[in-house]
């Protein structure tokens, strides 16, 4: 109820206890016309004594819905698309184009490390298939895990024939190598070692053997006209190895206008006879190291590339800018959400679900400076490898590829903006928990089929020899490769395991293909199926979303252009934070004050009738 009360004297807080306007009717329409658009501003009853005596009770200005409004705004732009974000602003979608950018640059340095590290990996290769068919004796292509001599003499013959063949390197060869000497035995540049038991006596016509299981090694330096004057002891020989070193010079990299490396080569023959199975198996392994060779010194070309140095710089700094605005990002996600969960705790006394709070926490954005991180570290290491200080080339491929694909996949998060591309990504995240669940309980059957394959049929299968192979093997039937030659190359030396392999391999590729893949591939459609008609029913929305529809202003009619929706910087964040909340939302609803004050003729009409406010 409003009561009158004279000009001078100021009415009672408790005078108007409910929201009603009584106007007289000669102003009636001035006052709705004021009123109009801002009734949601006004909640605290405002008494006006008109000039005719009569009482208006009008709404107090309240803070309250403008900071509800200012809110509401702030989380509208920060899930706008940068698209709306420049329609809502004015402003360059900076972080858009660098991501573009980032892309670009990123791809072409891939490319450019790629063929350089083509090019290293196929000059190693090369020698070493080289040093097999100059060191071993009798050597073809394809008979790497098959080579093998079954006599002693043979035996002599290939040791003898690889250390002769290193004696006439350079005569023979037509590849510019060098020895590397003080490498071996007393100085020497190759090293000749046999390995034996201590003590070894085997009778097997008698069924006994005495062992010593102790393994002693015998250097000596194969150097002179004696050095094939040495007797092996078969009955307790382990193996013999002959190792070497040699120096090369990798020049094709003059193609890419790269300073050539130098290698060393680390070569080992192994002659192994642990098994005493009257079968020895030999092998050469080959270990590549670069460094940078000393005086470089080619026609036209400096000794490093810095053409391609500054690139990779800028590539880095490209990804470090990328990673601080990703991160900043992500810390005014993590702020908008305590801002947003302490305004529903403080006004609607309701708690936001962790669902709801996880929106404010773009995945993206972590992928994106995952990428970066690896990016710059990979570039790091490049820049090593072209200033010829590093050779962790693998180390490089491996960071740089996968930076390219996490930057690649990135891009999707911008298709996701347009619902028609935005099909594979929500049919993903709606399938991805049934798919780990599902995956879980597979996996467990899958590691039995993989144990079980291992110890029954690995001595009888070559693809069944260690876990791993057991694991690709089953994964290859999965997808229906290799069937036959899964069952055709099966040993038939027992018939019992024979047996036990056609029910192992028949009961896994039913079980696998008929029943696991058409039940995972359901899961897939089944999420499909259910985004497919979400998209045409009602779809259940989250509080936030909620109080967000509430705010009608679209991005381009220029009610964003004066919101203030983060700090002066990054680094001006944290001390924001710790201001706590309450003061951040009275800022919020002074500049919103400022921003959509009263109606003006709301106020000239108050102080033309001579309103008292309460």
């Amino acid at each position: 109820m409003c009561s009158i009360a004279p000009r001078s004297s100021a009415p009672s807080t408790n005078d108007c206890q409910v929201r009603r306007v009584c106007l007289p009717a000669i102003s009636r329409g001035v006052f709705l016309s004021a009123l109009s658009g801002r009734a949601a501003s006004y909640s605290t009853p405002v008494t006006r004594i008109s000039s005719s005596g009569e009482a208006v009770c009008l709404a107090r200005p309240s803070p309250e819905p403008l900071i509800w409004e200012a809110l509401r705004r702030k989380l509208k732009y920060f899930f706008m698309s940068p698209c709306d974000k420049f329609h809502a602003k004015g402003r360059m979608p900076f972080k858009l184009s660098l991501q573009l950018l980032k892309i670009v640059i990123v791809t072409v340095q891939l490319v450019l490390f790629g063929l350089s590290n083509q090019m290293v990996v196929t000059f190693k290769e090369e020698n070493t298939m080289s040093f097999k068919h100059i060191f071993l004796k009798d050597y073809d292509e394809g008979s790497d895990d098959t080579l093998a001599v079954y006599t002693q003499s043979d035996v002599y013959k290939h040791i003898f024939y690889a250390v002769d063949q290193y004696l006439v390197l350079p005569e023979t060869t037509v590849g510019s190598y060098a020895y590397v000497y003080g490498v071996g035995v007393n100085g020497s540049a190759l090293s000749l070692c046999q390995q034996y038991y201590k003590k070894g006596s085997i009778d097997p016509a008698n069924d006994t053997f005495n062992i010593d299981p102790h393994v002693i090694t015998v250097p000596r330096a194969p150097f002179g006209s004696d050095y094939k004057n040495f007797t092996l002891k078969f009955h307790k020989l382990i193996n013999v190895t002959i190792q070497f070193q040699l120096k090369a010079i990798n020049i094709q990299t003059i193609i890419n206008n790269e300073i050539p490396d130098c290698y060393t080569f680390f070569i080992t023959i192994v002659l192994d006879n642990k098994a005493h199975s009257g079968k020895v198996r030999i092998s050469l392994e080959n270990q590549a190291f670069i460094k940078e060779c000393k005086d470089p010194s080619v026609s036209g070309h400096g000794e490093i590339n810095y053409t391609r140095l500054t690139f990779d710089v800028v590539v880095a700094i490209v990804c470090m800018l990328s990673l601080l605005l990703c991160g900043r990002s992500i810390l005014r996600g993590i702020i908008l959400q305590a801002e947003f969960v302490e305004f529903f705790k403080t006004n609607l006394g309701r708690k936001v679900s962790w669902d709801e709070r996880m929106e404010f926490i773009n995945g993206w954005y972590i992928l994106l400076i995952i990428s970066d991180i690896l990016t710059v570290i990979g570039s790091v290491i490049k820049i090593g490898i072209e200033s010829k200080n590093m050779s962790s080339y693998d180390e490089c491929g491996i960071l740089l590829g996968t930076s390219t694909l996490l930057v690649w996949v990135g891009v999707i998060r911008y298709l996701s903006f347009f619902q028609k591309y935005n099909i594979l990504i929500v049919t993903l995240r709606a399938a991805f928990p049934n798919v780990i669940r599902f995956c879980c309980c597979v996996a467990v059957i899958y590691l039995g089929y993989c144990f079980c394959g291992w110890i029954v049929l690995g001595p009888y299968h070559v693809k069944f020899r260690s876990l791993s192979m057991v694991s690709e093997c089953l994964f290859s039937l999965i997808n229906g490769d290799d069937m036959f030659v899964t069952f055709s190359e099966m040993q038939e030396s027992s018939t019992l395991v024979w047996v036990f392999s056609q029910v192992y391999l028949y009961t896994f590729i039913s079980l696998f293909i008929y029943m696991v893949l058409s039940l995972f591939i359901a899961l897939i459609t089944g999420a499909y199926e259910t985004i497919k008609h979400q998209t045409q029913e009602p779809y259940r929305i989250t509080d936030l979303h909620a109080f967000i529809a509430e705010c009608t202003d679209t991005p381009s009619s220029g009610m964003f252009r004066g919101l203030e929706t983060s700090p002066c910087s990054f680094f001006c964040c944290c001390d924001r934070w710790v201001k706590g909340h309450r003061s951040r939302l009275t800022v919020e609803f002074k500049a919103g004050f400022r921003n959509h004050p009263p109606a003006p003729n709301l106020f000239s009409v108050c102080r033309s009738e001579g309103v008292r406010w309460v």
